[in-house]
């Protein structure tokens, strides 16, 4: 699963995930019932949800009514088990709520998923979007340009990873905080507290030299990774390790000659980013 993302139709949030396994979005059904219903706080559109889940479980609707639930984040800032439904179980969920939005929310649902195929068959088209997207909130294009070469070179790494073997689920998250650890002094949950940040993501708010440093030890990392072959998780951390230290050396000597440090506790909501 990739993780949540907020998709608005008609300027109402929708909360989704994408499962890049299955090539298909799960969306929030009771975000999805708001739209349809106009209700106008998360609260009644979870009871009206729950009232027409058992009539369709009456009627013996099973499909609906047994939806797969994912944790997405809530409107307090916390995640939550949530139900979720395809594209396909939402245009059946339409069905059963007599709604004016009804069909302009069947063409946004299909077009949701149609832009989000062709950028996997066209990666161009993936990364125009993001770069639009990284636009909008107010990020320079050096900045822009730095944080897409970052995400390149992540992608190498985990590539790198799981073609050892390493579960994303398991080993990712353990091997990214050693790597981070090594070249920063922090792991990545204390340097979200260095930052003042909570759900956001940590790389959308590092500086231009933090972006590279980062870029640095993960792009060791994969080449140290793919030189000696580790075949166990210490190797792996031991490697993870390693490349971060590439990283730390040249952190040092940075900071050595610019007689400022390299990491900043500033984020983008200082207004650092945007310069």
């Amino acid at each position: 699963m990739d993780s949540n993302k907020i998709q608005l139709f008609e300027n109402r949030k929708v909360r989704s995930v994408w499962d890049a396994e299955k090539e298909e979005w799960f969306f929030s059904v009771v975000d999805v019932v708001a739209v349809l219903t106009e209700q106008a706080t998360p609260r009644s559109a979870s009871t009206y949800w729950a009232v027409l889940k058992t009539r369709l479980a009456e009627e013996g609707n099973q499909l609906l009514t047994n939806c797969k639930q994912l944790k997405m984040t809530a409107t307090d800032g916390k995640e939550r088990l949530t139900d979720v439904a395809t594209t396909e179980q939402l245009f059946r969920l339409i069905q059963s709520i007599p709604s004016p939005k009804a069909e302009p929310f069947k063409l946004w649902l299909a077009k949701v998923g149609n832009e989000r195929l062709n950028q996997m068959q066209d990666p161009e088209k993936s990364i125009k979007q993001a770069m639009q997207d990284y636009k909008k909130l107010g990020y320079s294009d050096n900045w822009i340009n730095q944080r897409l070469k970052s995400i390149e070179v992540r992608k190498e790494l985990t590539d790198e990873w799981k073609g050892k073997g390493l579960k994303e689920e398991v080993h990712f998250a353990a091997l990214t905080d050693i790597i981070t650890k090594t070249w920063s002094g922090k792991t990545t949950k204390e340097y979200k507290q260095f930052k003042n940040l909570k759900k956001e993501s940590l790389r959308d708010n590092m500086t231009n030299t933090e972006l590279v440093l980062n870029m640095l030890a993960e792009l060791s990392t994969k080449s140290i990774s793919e030189s000696s072959n580790p075949k166990t998780l210490k190797e792996h951390k031991n490697v993870a390790r390693r490349g971060g230290n590439i990283a730390k050396g040249a952190r040092a000597k940075l900071e050595k000659e610019t007689g400022r440090t390299a990491i900043s506790n500033l984020n983008a909501k200082t207004g650092m980013l945007i310069r």
